[in-house]
């Protein structure tokens, strides 16, 4: 095991190892204290590391991450596992706006709130949020799934694509070309697995679907920009 503090250690020096020091072991492990807000933590990973954050981050921790487990033991700001490719984030606080945004691969996991625009052009990758999603939340979602444990603000899943998601609190109000559609019974193994991988015990049942109703694939002309 690994330890920077970032009380006296740069942040460039922690990713510099990462990126390029890390030893010939299977699943090394990084320890990060004293984050103190720093940006761009454990950011572009392409290795199987485990990497544990002990405080706040700031702008995109675990950005573009590939292979990697990274935890923060705290809170994170805009942009957490933007454009992840694979492996395993989990924030055990609340993230700030556009969390996963462009995620393509591996599973994203929020343990409290997410602001707004979580899972902004969604590509792949699955989220689970154990609390409640801001405003315009999946906006432009592409693929991959989405669960959401509480609630969500306007716009949800707004000029929604093939993405799906799964909430069980109250939602403001759904985007353009959203709708809700029947749970089946894939749908709550789906919800179930999601649960169990986030460490989360809600009945999938309680849960409701959020698909695309498909309206906004093709231009109508006829529709007066009224969806």
């Amino acid at each position: 095991m690994r330890e920077f503090d970032l009380a006296s250690t740069s942040v460039r020096e922690l990713n510099r190892y990462l990126h390029k020091d890390l030893p010939a072991v299977a699943a090394p492990k990084v320890v990060v204290t004293h984050p103190d807000g720093a940006h761009s933590i454990a950011c572009g990973l392409d290795a199987p590391v485990d990497v544990e954050v002990h405080g706040h981050v700031g702008y995109y921790v675990a950005g573009m991450n590939k292979h990697a487990r990274v935890a923060v033991n705290g809170n994170a700001g805009p942009g957490a596992a933007e454009n992840m490719m694979s492996g395993f984030v989990r924030i055990r606080g609340f993230a700030s706006t556009s969390a996963g945004a462009s995620a393509r691969g591996g599973c994203l996991v929020i343990e409290g709130d997410a602001s707004l625009r979580c899972g902004i052009s969604l590509k792949g990758a699955d989220i689970v949020v154990g609390g409640s999603v801001g405003s315009f939340s999946a906006f432009m979602a592409q693929a991959g799934r989405m669960v959401i444990c509480g609630g969500a603000g306007d716009a949800l899943g707004d000029s929604l694509y093939e993405a799906v998601i799964y909430v069980r609190g109250e939602v403001k109000s759904l985007g353009a070309d959203a709708r809700f559609e029947p749970m089946s019974a894939e749908d709550k193994k789906a919800v179930a697995e999601l649960l169990s991988l986030a460490g989360f015990k809600h009945d999938p049942a309680e849960f409701r679907r959020i698909a695309s109703a498909r309206q906004l694939y093709h231009w109508n002309a006829e529709a007066n920009q009224e969806y």
